[in-house]
């Protein structure tokens, strides 16, 4: 049996695997546990005026292909804020709250990575 380590949308599970011969593998039930702090990765310096509240975070990798919003419009929650694609598919990223964009951290033609910060709001 191997045992591995699986993080899920930040969910941290605990999986055992029994190796078969050929049989098919057959998984026990993952076991939640609590996820264990990350120490935060270095970024660059944001540009000057971008101290904002509210990230915009990129939900997967992909790349930029429109930026709707700009620095100083008010946006609610909801509101489209850029579009990333990712595995061939455009992904409208939206405010999650209601507020002034402070900064904008991504440009078109951007590849991001999962947890990117692609804006800022106040």
């Amino acid at each position: 049996m191997k045992n591995y380590t699986i993080t899920v949308n930040g969910n941290v599970y605990d999986v055992t695997v029994e190796e078969g011969a050929g049989n098919g593998a057959v998984a026990a039930a993952p076991v939640a546990r609590a996820a264990a702090p990350k120490a935060a990765a270095p970024k660059a310096a944001a540009p000057a005026g971008a101290q904002g509240g509210t990230p915009v975070n990129a939900p997967m990798p992909g790349k930029v292909l429109a930026v709707k919003a700009n620095v100083g419009q008010a946006v609610s929650k909801g509101d489209v804020v850029l579009v990333l694609e990712a595995m061939k598919m455009e992904n409208e990223i939206v405010a999650p709250a209601d507020g002034t964009i402070a900064s904008i951290n991504a440009n078109v033609g951007d590849e991001v990575n999962a947890g990117d910060v692609l804006a800022t709001l106040n």
